[in-house]
């Protein structure tokens, strides 16, 4: 059903629990509305990359988690400090708070949330359409293009990416191996990494002139309004997916300021 409603709705859809996301600061109810997402996903049939998809997420959990544990303000301790607070300069270091280990899951709960949030919108609908929902907002067609030109390139800097780790592995380079040690470690897949951006940086930027000069030949942007082929239509599934989404909205947002 997710892959049949009007791009209009989903994208209306993504932009209200974005914003839920970002109002939402109870761990409980970040939990709550991060499950409900992932649910929603697995229903809508949503493909997703789980083993990769995990591995990244934990990585950025366990920063922001660390980073809010010493740093974050808290006075329940989980490991009291090396140095008082009046100590100079040093007064607080070494400790770890549960403030910031439930500060720390709570954004990692939101990070998570987004990340199984966005992929709806551009996974289920083509760019052309997203384009044309936007300009049925009342957006600019030159700012709709950009935009949807951006969830094309996407796909192809993955693909490029990919093809520039084979061909280095081709030249006897193993840093990309995940399984492999020594030459495949993380310091040595870092200094690698250089080899990596430069020509995905100098490809990307021979793809946008190529772009400029396609669009600048064919006039572009001349007009200041243009037509579409595919018209977007709002039927009866899409109120009803925005009034369940108000009311799930609502009710996550009644539990987030009890008290």
């Amino acid at each position: 059903m997710f892959y049949k409603l009007d791009p209009r709705t989903k994208i209306l859809l993504v932009l209200l629990l974005t914003v839920l996301v970002f109002i939402i600061d109870k761990f409980p109810v970040t939990v709550c509305l991060m499950v409900s997402f992932f649910i929603v996903r697995l229903a809508a049939k949503i493909p997703f990359r789980g083993i990769r998809f995990i591995k990244t997420l934990s990585m950025l959990v366990a920063f922001m988690i660390l980073m809010q544990i010493l740093l974050g303000p808290g006075e329940n301790y989980i490991v009291k400090p090396l140095f008082p607070p009046s100590f100079p300069l040093l007064g607080g270091m070494g400790s770890l708070k549960w403030e910031g280990l439930i500060a720390g899951l709570t954004i990692g709960c939101r990070l998570a949330a987004l990340m199984l949030l966005l992929p709806m919108l551009t996974r289920t609908t083509s760019p052309e359409r997203i384009a044309a929902a936007l300009a049925s907002f009342g957006f600019n067609y030159r700012i709709a293009f950009i935009i949807t030109t951006a969830f094309n390139l996407i796909p192809l800097f993955e693909e490029d990416g990919r093809v520039i780790m084979d061909a280095q592995k081709l030249r006897g380079m193993r840093c990309f191996e995940r399984r492999t040690f020594g030459e495949g470690s993380f310091f040595a897949r870092l200094k690698a990494y250089p080899g990596l951006v430069v020509p995905l940086v100098l490809g990307a930027m021979r793809r946008a002139q190529l772009v400029s000069v396609a669009m600048d030949s064919r006039a572009f942007g001349v007009y200041r309004t243009r037509t579409w082929l595919d018209k977007p239509a709002m039927k009866g599934r899409d109120y009803l997916s925005i009034a369940v989404c108000a009311v799930f909205s609502a009710v996550m947002l009644l539990f987030n300021f009890l008290n």
